[in-house]
């Protein structure tokens, strides 16, 4: 079974070595909206794959960690990403460029990693990511799968290649929940007490 969960953001960036000139060479944003698709084989105690409840806690931190931030590519030029960081507070350092294709990708991994790390209680089964689309335009979205961050071709993605200025980590509801995720330090979901016996 297939569940899905909508987080919205605004974020700018420009694309390197893209065909379109304006995205390529300005300062663009978007309104983005991704969809992070969970699937399971098993129903926890309360009947569900994963309770939308639980997603508005680490995941829903790191993405909401984009919004009205500036992202760019750790390969850019020194002087473009030291204006970035002049300029705007809130900034994401990426290991990939910071297209709606590579977005997808980070969104995955990011979701994939904090699954892996969250020790669940409530009966939960095999939950995991299915996929993540990043709907850049209304008319326009990315799709990711597993294979898709495996894939070494479209670049390595790791948690320690990523980085968030201190303004966007001051505001998590966990100051120190990224240095946690990267350690490996486990998310505990809360305990819950069954109403009916099973």
């Amino acid at each position: 079974m297939i569940i899905r969960k909508l987080f919205k953001f605004e974020n700018a960036h420009i694309v390197r070595n893209c065909t379109s000139d304006r995205c390529k060479r300005s300062i663009h944003g978007h309104s983005y909206k991704v969809e992070l698709l969970l699937k399971a084989s098993k129903l926890d105690h309360g009947q569900m794959v994963y309770d939308f409840g639980l997603l508005k806690g680490v995941i829903k931190d790191l993405y909401d960690s984009f919004d009205h931030a500036i992202c760019f590519w750790n390969q850019d030029s020194a002087e473009y990403i030291q204006a970035c960081k002049t300029f705007s507070a809130r900034w994401v350092s990426l290991p990939v460029s910071p297209s709606a294709e590579q977005f997808s990708r980070i969104f995955f991994h990011l979701a994939q990693q904090v699954l892996a790390s969250t020790e669940t209680q409530n009966g939960e089964g095999d939950v995991e990511v299915y996929s993540v689309i990043v709907h850049e335009t209304d008319t326009g979205y990315a799709q990711s799968f597993l294979e898709d961050i495996l894939n070494e071709q479209m670049g390595m993605l790791s948690l320690d290649q990523i980085e968030f200025s201190e303004q966007i980590q001051s505001e998590w509801s966990n100051p120190q929940m990224f240095e946690q995720l990267k350690q490996g330090i486990k998310f505990q979901n809360p305990q819950v007490e069954l109403q009916v016996k099973l």
